[in-house]
């Protein structure tokens, strides 16, 4: 049931993120569909790779504004690729407004923004997708509930947060270092053999 392919340390790393999204989730009325859990962890694993997030135009490594996103995707003929340009906006609009909000505002860019963007981003993919069509319409129509949810999945817990993770992770793979790696293992972070230096 995968979106995409995926290595072993992100299917890992959406594990870890599923647990939280499922232990706060709980604490909602109604609690949010399986599926959608699903679908949220796999998008803050796919965030852990920076390549996912950052693009380059101009020379310039940086998030995509919303706002091109959104007219990369009115102005293309393709139904297919207006569909994954508008995955890629809701999505971005999930994860930066609801681990990023303080940075963003300080840009006078507020929550509204988020919510506008991301949640009309998935009510398209609601009616147009060719799969998880209920996924995103319960995205778009809890968008608000799903932004704190997601920001508390990855808020600080002990002392590490979700990008404390994915640097650690990042440090480990490059560096292989064993204290990176036996740090990840405290955390809960299972690393797959094919992974593990020596």
């Amino acid at each position: 049931m995968a979106l995409v392919q995926r290595t072993d340390f992100e299917l890992t790393l959406a594990e870890y993120f599923r647990g939280r999204l499922q232990e706060y989730g709980r604490e909602l009325a109604p609690p949010p569909h399986e599926d959608t859990l699903w679908y949220m962890g796999n998008m803050l694993a796919r965030f852990g790779d920076s390549d996912e997030l950052f693009t380059y135009e101009q020379g310039e490594r940086g998030i995509r504004p919303l706002a091109l996103l959104y007219r990369d995707a009115v102005e293309t003929p393709s139904e297919w690729e207006r569909c994954q340009l508008l995955r890629k906006l809701g999505d971005t609009a999930l994860f930066i407004g609801a681990v990023f909000p303080e940075s963003y505002a300080r840009k006078g860019i507020v929550r509204d923004y988020f919510v506008g963007m991301g949640g009309g981003a998935y009510d398209y993919l609601g009616d147009n997708a060719r799969q998880y069509r209920h996924v995103f319409a319960e995205l778009a129509a809890k968008f608000s509930r799903m932004l704190e949810l997601v920001a508390r999945a990855c808020a600080k817990q002990r002392a590490f947060d979700a990008a404390d993770v994915i640097n650690l992770y990042q440090r480990w793979r490059t560096s292989g270092d064993p204290r990176l790696a036996a740090e990840l293992r405290t955390l809960g972070i299972t690393l797959p053999d094919s992974d593990v230096r020596h």
